[in-house]
């Protein structure tokens, strides 16, 4: 295939409109959420508003933010991730959607409960203990609180007002953190759900918190707003962890979330292109698209030829080339695609890769992640 029909190819795959929910996203490039720590005190300043806007700018479809605290106490492990609660918080992201708004971007804040990954004593509220389902940290310790009822009901009631004060501020989705470790997927996970109440026990009884976030979440939004749900296999420092060993048993997970009112998954992996389960060439996100019905995101090195573990050892990575992705993108496995570390090093990825223009693409530095730019 000659340069010029790879990249008319890649523009008119990727530059189609989707439809999630109410929401048009103009194209089926998406940012993925990446923590950065540059909110002091939680607040999202100008110069977040003005990284999210370039990106827009640049091409990208759906800016999907950070991950931001809901007002819960034990939510958060650090002062200078955003916050999305509090006037000074809010006003921020007000400003934030504005500039992805008036760059031609729509956008989604990804709402995040730590859990059991709070460190002790750490911020926004130091006195807050590690909480958890269980009380049991991803390495099996048991290092925090084990939630009462009330906890679970509290940060229930956190997510659904994120998502309200979502749509009241002008953004154009939400999407819950459900992956990685974190809260929902410390439930969802048996590593670290020990509980014998109705919270616990088969998968399907563990994905009972999640989905009774979702249907809060989407009783207090209006009826066609989206409402995204991100989920993984794998966990921080725990590679080789597994929801679902099987189709079956992602089946159970999939099958509450979806009943009560997800839009679309967001399905994190290390590398799009692996298998999720052997006799199917289906990653992920194209599982869970066919046992759900409904539209998924992957993600997972797209655009590089290394995987998120060497940005943590300071390796850069290389551009790399899409046209697995597009053959997959094609046959509908999946809807959107997540770009993380190559927007970082490019905010006009997607325009670039829309003109053929690939050869200007800048590979991503680890150096890069100590500025906001």
């Amino acid at each position: 295939m000659t340069p010029s029909a790879s990249a008319t190819r890649a523009a008119q795959t990727l530059s189609r409109p989707f439809t999630l929910g109410g929401l048009t996203v103009p194209n089926r490039i998406a940012m993925a959420p990446m923590t950065r720590e540059f909110s002091p005190g939680g607040v999202p300043g100008a110069d977040v508003a003005d990284y999210y806007a370039r990106r827009a700018a640049g091409g990208v479809g759906l800016i999907i933010t950070e991950g931001t605290y809901v007002q819960h106490a034990a939510a958060g492990t650090s002062g200078a991730v955003p916050r999305f609660h509090g006037e000074d918080a809010l006003d921020g992201w007000g400003r934030v959607v504005a500039a992805v708004h008036a760059a031609g971007g729509t956008i989604m804040p990804q709402l995040w409960h730590v859990g059991m990954a709070r460190q002790a004593g750490a911020p926004p509220f130091p006195d807050a203990p590690p909480s958890g389902p269980s009380g049991i940290a991803l390495d099996g310790t048991p290092s925090g609180h084990a939630m009462t009822q009330r906890d679970l009901d509290d940060v229930i009631a956190a997510f659904a007002e994120a998502a309200a004060t979502a749509e009241r501020l002008g953004f154009d989705g939400v999407e819950l953190h459900g992956a990685h470790g974190y809260l929902i997927d410390q439930f969802l996970w048996s590593g670290t759900n020990r509980r014998t109440d109705a919270y616990g026990g088969s998968p399907t009884a563990r994905t009972r918190f999640a989905a009774e976030i979702v249907a809060a979440c989407r009783e207090a939004v209006s009826p066609d707003f989206p409402v995204l749900f991100r989920m993984s296999q794998w966990k921080m420092n725990n590679y080789q962890a597994r929801l679902a060993d099987s189709p079956e048993e992602l089946q159970a997970v999939v099958a509450p979330l979806t009943e009560a009112g997800v839009t679309a998954f967001h399905c994190s992996t290390r590398r799009y292109w692996l298998p999720e389960y052997e006799d199917s060439d289906l990653n992920l996100a194209g599982w869970v698209k066919k046992l759900s019905g409904r539209p998924t995101i992957t993600v997972g090195s797209v655009g590089l030829d290394n995987e998120f573990i060497g940005t943590f050892k300071g390796e850069q990575a290389g551009v790399a080339g899409i046209d697995r992705l597009l053959d997959r993108l094609e046959r509908d496995e999946f809807d959107l695609v997540a770009i993380g570390r190559a927007l970082l090093g490019d905010p006009e990825w997607a325009a670039k890769v829309f003109e053929g223009r690939t050869d200007a693409l800048v590979p991503f530095d680890a150096s890069m992640l100590r500025t906001l730019s």
